[in-house]
């Protein structure tokens, strides 16, 4: 199974890395490895997780973002499937793979999903709140009006923290990082000394 999910990895970064995808300059290094990396950590916290399926869904579940970015749902579940039987993953593992990817995109009721789901997920919302993913945000969206960029970042912001990230491990470790964040979005405090 590692080898097959080796050669997913490969092909992920190489899709990555087409300048026709708007994110291909950093989307490997600034968030999926940073992805791998919280999800990994979360493993060890949870080891009944299958170890394998939570790296497979790190590295699957923006492929179709990668692929198609107006149709990245779709794009992942149908383009994402085809793929994995492409590189020789077994039926049954991509068939589960994808129907968790499906639970994950809707984001609803995520702390009832399986331990997998539930890593992914938290791993993928604490990941935009480490390193620098909401300044590359503001770089690529260059023509949007200062307000705009702002509101998008604080919605974001907040449907990652309330509804994608359900490991209370993460809530503890990211609690700070995610306040500062809101207030960077104009969400300011009504008292800064305590």
């Amino acid at each position: 199974m590692k080898k097959l999910i080796s050669i997913f990895k490969t092909e992920m970064k190489k899709a990555a890395g087409d300048h026709n995808f708007i994110h291909h300059w950093w989307f490997v290094k600034y968030h999926l490895e940073i992805v791998e990396k919280i999800a990994l950590e979360l493993c060890g916290k949870y080891p009944k997780a299958d170890k394998d399926l939570v790296i497979l869904l790190v590295w699957l579940h923006d492929y179709g973002k990668i692929i198609d970015y107006k149709r990245q749902y779709e794009g992942t579940l149908i383009v994402g499937k085809k793929k994995l039987l492409e590189i020789g993953f077994p039926n049954e593992f991509v068939g589960k793979s994808i129907s968790y990817i499906e639970i994950f995109d809707k984001k609803e009721n995520l702390e009832d999903a399986p331990i997998e789901v539930q890593i992914v997920s938290s791993a993928d919302g604490a990941s935009h709140l480490t390193g620098p993913f909401y300044e590359i945000f503001w770089k690529e969206f260059h023509d949007w009006t200062y307000e705009e960029l702002l509101s998008e970042n604080k919605r974001k912001a907040i449907v990652d923290w309330e509804k994608k990230i359900v490991l209370p491990e993460i809530k503890e470790a990211f609690f700070e990082r995610q306040k500062i964040l809101l207030e960077h979005c104009n969400k300011l405090p009504e008292k800064y000394l305590r």
